[in-house]
């Protein structure tokens, strides 16, 4: 197996548990944050239904300058219009990983903001970094859910609430 293989069983199986997360997300409750400072569940969920379009970037360009393309975060106000957002997300990532190969794994991808750089990673690392951010987010919104208790789905095994 490859390791670009070995990445898009990582993102298939990823997306299926985030999937069963996010699909817990009420309808209405889409501005509820926990905290002033943390992010509203619209904001999160919409964050996490993105990132793997950004696999594309990460294996189609060398850089990221948002000086040049400001973030603009994606706005769905439902989960099932979230979820088909998801579902197209994770299909991308997964047609620009088949059309990927190993050997570009060690090439340099540049986070900058104009003169200023930002981060400097390998491929291989960047695609890590979005696979992890994809976990760490997913997490958040667990912790979100268990706070309106929403039953939460589980991760690598059963939940607590799937007796």
């Amino acid at each position: 197996m490859t390791i670009i293989e070995m990445f898009t069983k990582e993102l298939l199986d990823e997306a299926e548990t985030t999937w069963k997360v996010l699909s817990r997300i009420p309808d209405d409750r889409y501005e509820w944050q926990p905290h002033e400072k943390s992010m509203t569940i619209k904001r999160l969920a919409n964050h996490i239904a993105e990132l793997p379009f950004w696999v594309g970037m990460a294996m189609e360009s060398d850089d990221l300058d948002l000086a040049d393309n400001p973030y603009e975060p994606t706005t769905y106000n439902r989960t099932a219009d979230l979820l088909e957002y998801f579902e197209k997300a994770v299909a991308d990532a997964k047609e620009r990983l088949s059309c990927a190969s190993d050997q570009i794994l060690p090439q340099n991808w540049t986070l900058k903001k104009g003169d200023e750089i930002l981060m400097v990673s390998t491929k291989g690392d960047t695609l890590r970094m979005i696979f992890s951010q994809i976990i760490h987010h997913r997490a958040q919104m667990g912790v979100f859910l268990r706070l309106l208790n929403v039953p939460i789905p589980g991760s690598y095994g059963p939940s607590a609430d799937e007796d």
